[in-house]
């Protein structure tokens, strides 16, 4: 077992999708302002280009997800705003943590992903909700635990 471990819920809020053509759009755009700014405005919080390989078709996979700097790493949450299910790239990384790169700025780099538990989850959880409260608000809608990501520059 890999400490990926993140099940469904029994409810939650609306998951946003990407797919379709509106969606399609909006998501390149988010990849555009991160590439270029390393945000999207309005946000309320920075965001990076996380890449992983699909789980099930092994194509490569881009998606805007908001992080927060913890020393040498990023934290990202699957939240999904509150969503009952875990994004499709929660999946992508559980299946392949050594196999992920960021970029925000215009820096890319290649990290190993993992899943925090325990005391080292709830500091990190404090820290996101209070740089981002919205958090909290996600974590009101679903009986999940939300996942928090850290994700560690690889050693070549």
């Amino acid at each position: 077992m890999n400490g990926f471990d993140a099940r469904s819920g029994t409810r939650g809020g609306w998951q946003p999708r990407t797919g379709g053509p509106i969606g399609r759009w909006l998501t390149k755009q988010a990849i555009k302002q991160i590439r270029r700014k390393g945000m999207v405005p309005g946000l309320g919080f920075d965001a990076l280009v996380l890449t992983t390989v699909g789980r099930k078709s092994g194509l490569v996979r881009t998606t805007p997800v908001g992080y927060f700097r913890d020393g040498n790493s990023w934290l990202i949450v699957a939240s999904a705003a509150g969503a009952r299910k875990n994004p499709a790239w929660y999946h992508n990384i559980a299946a392949n943590p050594d196999n992920v790169e960021i970029e925000t700025a215009g820096q890319k780099v290649a990290v190993v992903a993992e899943q925090l538990h325990g005391p080292e989850r709830d500091e990190a959880w404090r820290q996101i909700t209070t740089a981002a409260p919205r958090f909290e608000k996600y974590r009101e809608k679903t009986d999940r635990v939300l996942p928090i990501i850290r994700l560690v520059p690889r050693q070549e």
